[in-house]
C-alpha cells in the first residue's frame, strides 16, 4: 500500500499570505485594521528571511487568541509621557500593535528631543525586533530595540533553573548608498524560534545550541523542554540577557525572571511581555549626509578586508536581507511543507480559505 504523500512546499506570493493571515485574525475576533497591520508585519518578517518570526507563528498566536490568553481588541495607550521618555501599555493585545505604536512614538520624540525611548508593558510576542529598528531609518535615525523572551529557556550561568529568556536585542544604523547596518540577535547561541523551526522540519540542531540537564550536548530539537539554551559567550551572554530583562522588563513594570509566562505552554494567562524601542536622531549630532557617507566608507572598508582561508567574503550585518527580499518579492515566500500543512490546518479550524497554490 502506498503511503499518502505529505504536501509539497510552495512559494507563496506575499499578497496571498497577507490575505490569509488577515482572514485568520479576523476569524479570531481581531478588528480588520489590526488584523491587516499584524499580518503585514508578519509577512514583512517572512519577506526578509526572518522565517522563525513570521507566518510560522500563526498557530501560537491563534491558540492564545482562541483560549483567552491574548486580547483580540486591546485599548493600547500611553501611560507615561515625560519628555523623551514614554511607556505604552499594550493591554495584552497582539504584540505587534503595541510595538509599532512604540516605534512611531519613539521616532516622533527623537525628532523633537534628539532621542526617544518608549517602553512597553502588557505586550505579547511581536515578531522580530528588526521590524521596529528599521522604522527609524526612514527619518535618518538610529533604531534600538530589546525584549524579554516569551518563555524562559536559559539558566543563570552555572545554574539549572530556567529564569531567563533569549532576550533579543537589535540595532539599526542608516547608511547612504549601501544597505544599512541591522543587527538582530538573541542573547543565546540560537533563538528559540530556530529550534522550533528545526523541530517542525524534522531536522537536527548543531551541537553548542543546547545542553541537557546532564550538561551534555542536546541536538534533537523536539526535546527542547528537556534542556537549556546556551547564552552567547558564556557568562557574557548571561549578563547581557539580564541587562535586557531589566531594561525591557523590570523598568516597564513588565515580567522578568520567574514572572515570565511561557506563551506556548500557557495559552490562557496574560504574559505582560516587556519591550522597548528607542530612536536616536543623527541630525542631533551633526549632518546626516556626512554621517551616512562616512558609514558607507566604513562598510566598504570592512567588506573589502581579507577573509580567512576557506571563509566567505566579509558581510555587514543585515545586508543580505535586501537580496532575500528581492528574491521573495519576485518568486514568492517559501513555505516548508510542514509549515504549509500547519497553516492549512489552521484555515480548516477557523473555516477560512486555505492558502491558494
Amino acid at each position: 500500500m502506498t503511503e499518502k504523500a505529505e504536501p509539497a512546499g510552495i512559494r507563496c506570493p506575499s499578497a496571498e499570505l497577507e490575505r490569509f493571515l488577515t482572514d485568520a485574525f479576523v476569524a479570531l475576533a481581531v478588528p480588520q485594521a489590526d488584523a491587516e497591520t499584524v499580518a503585514g508585519l508578519m509577512v514583512e518578517a517572512d519577506q526578509t528571511g526572518l522565517d522563525t518570526h513570521g507566518s510560522f507563528r500563526l498557530p501560537q498566536y491563534m491558540r492564545r487568541l482562541r483560549d483567552g490568553g491574548t486580547n483580540p481588541n486591546p485599548d493600547i495607550r500611553t501611560v507615561r509621557d515625560i519628555g523623551a521618555i514614554a511607556v505604552i501599555d499594550g493591554d495584552n493585545g497582539l504584540g505587534h500593535l503595541a510595538m509599532l505604536k512604540a516605534a512611531e512614538l519613539a521616532m516622533d520624540k527623537a525628532d523633537q528631543f534628539g532621542i526617544g525611548w518608549v517602553g512597553v508593558r502588557g505586550g505579547n510576542h511581536a515578531g522580530p525586533a528588526t521590524l521596529y529598528v528599521k522604522k527609524p531609518l526612514q527619518r535618518d535615525q538610529i533604531g534600538l530595540c530589546a525584549a524579554v523572551g516569551n518563555a524562559n529557556h536559559v539558566a543563570p550561568w552555572g545554574g539549572m533553573d530556567l529564569l531567563l529568556g533569549t532576550n533579543p536585542i537589535a540595532v539599526a544604523v542608516p547608511a547612504g548608498d549601501v544597505p544599512p547596518f541591522i543587527l538582530d540577535m538573541a542573547t543565546t547561541v540560537a533563538a528559540a524560534g530556530k529550534i522550533k523551526t528545526l523541530a517542525q522540519r524534522g531536522e537536527e540542531m548543531p551541537e553548542g545550541w543546547m545542553v541537557g540537564r546532564d550538561g551534555k550536548p542536546l541536538t534533537d530539537p523536539s526535546r527542547q523542554k528537556e534542556g537549556l539554551l546556551l547564552p552567547i559567550g558564556g557568562p557574557k551572554g548571561y549578563g547581557l540577557a539580564m541587562a535586557v530583562g531589566l531594561l525591557a522588563g523590570t523598568l516597564n513594570s513588565a515580567a522578568f525572571g520567574s514572572d515570565v509566562v511561557d506563551f506556548t505552554a500557557d495559552t490562557t494567562s496574560p504574559t505582560n511581555t516587556g519591550q522597548f524601542v528607542a530612536a536616536i536622531s543623527v541630525k542631533a549630532f551633526g549632518d546626516p549626509a556626512l554621517f551616512k557617507s562616512t558609514v558607507d566608507t566604513i562598510f566598504r572598508e570592512i567588506r573589502s578586508s581579507t577573509p580567512l582561508p576557506g571563509s566567505d567574503p566579509i558581510r555587514i550585518p543585515g545586508e543580505n536581507r535586501e537580496s532575500i527580499a528581492r528574491d521573495r518579492s519576485e518568486n514568492g515566500i517559501p513555505l516548508h511543507a510542514n509549515l504549509l500543512k500547519a497553516l492549512n490546518s489552521a484555515a480548516d479550524e477557523l473555516q477560512i480559505e486555505r492558502i491558494s497554490q
